[in-house]
């Protein structure tokens, strides 16, 4: 059974991936998916409301934040791949409540469910070095644990 916060980080990447594919407004956005499923009142609102405005709100920024850990230009990124980017940085950036390994993981599954067959080796990369740089003592501390 899927947590209140999977679902709302499944919406917000399809509103992302919405966003990117048409350009329509955050609004609108949010109308359609808010009334496109009788599973989106399973979901966490508050988390779901924050990434999709806050992603939309930031692009420049997480596009920024993104780029330099893509071995590719972003438009040859898949817009499933980028739409969960675009979510999971977020997250790391603004986010710092929710440990960055729970956002990683949480990228993963939903690229494993919605994108190509290795795109989660891609985002998990590419989320763990931006991870490695916003949050540099968390992330030491983990690696610290992890070697005991």
């Amino acid at each position: 059974m899927k947590s209140a916060r999977r679902r709302a980080r499944e919406f917000a990447v399809q509103g992302v991936y919405q966003y990117l594919m048409s350009q329509d407004t955050v609004n609108n956005i949010d109308l359609y998916l808010r009334g496109s499923s009788t599973y989106f009142t399973k979901a966490d609102a508050n988390l779901y409301r924050a990434i999709l405005f806050g992603v939309i709100k930031d692009a420049a920024a997480l596009t920024k934040a993104i780029e330099p850990h893509v071995d590719r230009p972003l438009e040859e990124v898949s817009t499933v791949e980028l739409a969960v980017l675009y979510t999971g940085a977020f997250e790391i950036i603004s986010m710092p409540e929710t440990p960055y390994p729970v956002i990683i993981n949480e990228a993963i599954e939903l690229t494993k469910t919605y994108g190509g067959s290795d795109g989660h080796r891609f985002v998990n990369g590419v989320l763990d070095k931006l991870a490695e740089l916003v949050r540099a003592s968390e992330f030491a501390a983990i690696r610290a644990k992890r070697q005991g």
